[in-house]
């Protein structure tokens, strides 16, 4: 298993630098992988990425159409928010794997 050191913390990823360890995630990590992918957090990211990890706990399938029914955005606003691979983005930075929906 490798590790990462972000924001000063050591986590757990894997080869493509997914937390593998979910539990080690906080919003201080996640503003700093985020600024890695080029994102600078908002207010709604953090619902997106709050919403991922809660679903992500539930054992739920993740998929941007789950994102763009949750309330919170709509797919194109999904698109905005994580721009190019909004999905696999959001999941990095939320801490969680990548969804398999995600090649």
């Amino acid at each position: 298993m490798a590790q990462k050191i972000i924001a000063g913390v050591t986590v757990d990823v894997n080869e493509e630098g997914y937390f593998t360890n979910p539990a080690q995630w906080t919003r201080e990590l996640a503003l700093e992988v985020a600024q890695e992918e080029g994102i600078q957090l908002t207010d709604k990211h953090y619902a997106v990425l709050d919403f991922l990890r809660e679903r992500y706990a539930n054992g739920e399938n993740l998929t941007i159409r789950s994102v763009g029914n949750s309330g919170i955005t709509d797919i194109k606003g999904f698109y905005g928010l994580f721009p190019g691979a909004p999905m696999k983005k959001a999941a990095k930075v939320a801490g969680i794997p990548k969804p398999s929906s995600c090649v």
